[in-house]
């Protein structure tokens, strides 16, 4: 049988949002192509719609809304201008290169990132805020699987790759889809919430333990391990 959740062996860590200020900047990019393509969306309300969830999953709203497929040009088009941004402005979360680093020594690298969005994103995103090194070959994209979040497929994945059970994983998220992949997982999700905005519909999915600060992750690990 699998051991008790409390047996903590190996943390998995969601990317835009958690690692870095990634969801922002996307979001930007994503409600001037939506306003430009006849959908009239504020930030706000974009964010809404897309925080933890990639594009190509809201295929039929975005058509619906625009009149018009959601063609490779388009998001070819979506990619560089995201891209283009990330690569200028992307920053990691306050707290969050330092508390990966001290879960990657206090789990002797049993640390994964595991992310809806694509890898190429992924890829830029870790090696800009210098955690790649932390990740490399340990870096999974629902993309690249046959569902994304919020199915629990890319954290079974980078659970298995580790050889550690779901039920022995921490998961950082801060999105309802992402922690409701990793509850479904089986995993323990550590909710991160750094405005309070998130809280009630993460704690209604079933997430019961919340940080505010990345820079206090390791000792909240520690308190389930």
């Amino acid at each position: 049988m699998p051991p008790t959740p409390a047996s903590i062996r190996a943390v998995l860590f969601d990317c835009d949002g958690v690692l870095v200020n990634s969801e922002g900047i996307t979001n930007q990019v994503l409600c001037q192509l939506f306003n430009d393509a006849g959908w009239p969306l504020s930030y706000d309300e974009c964010f809404a719609i897309f925080h933890g969830k990639a594009v190509r999953d809201e295929r039929a709203r975005i058509e619906q809304a625009t009149g018009q497929p959601l063609t490779e040009d388009w998001m070819a088009r979506f990619y560089a201008l995201r891209n283009q941004r990330l690569g200028a402005e992307l920053q990691a979360i306050a707290g969050a290169v330092e508390a990966v680093r001290e879960l990657h020594q206090r789990f002797e690298g049993r640390i994964a990132c595991a992310s809806g969005g694509d890898r190429l994103k992924l890829d830029l995103q870790l090696q800009k805020v210098g955690l790649y090194p932390l990740f490399e070959g340990r870096i999974f994209s629902g993309q690249e699987l046959p569902r994304n979040k919020p199915h629990p497929d890319v954290y079974l994945a980078a659970a298995r790759a580790l050889g550690i059970f779901p039920e022995q994983c921490v998961v950082v998220e801060d999105s309802v889809p992402g922690a409701t992949a990793g509850l479904a997982a089986g995993a323990t999700v550590i909710g991160y919430d750094p405005h309070g905005l998130y809280e009630a519909p993460m704690r209604a999915a079933g997430v019961r333990h919340f940080i505010t600060d990345m820079a206090t992750l390791p000792a909240a690990v520690a308190a389930l391990a």
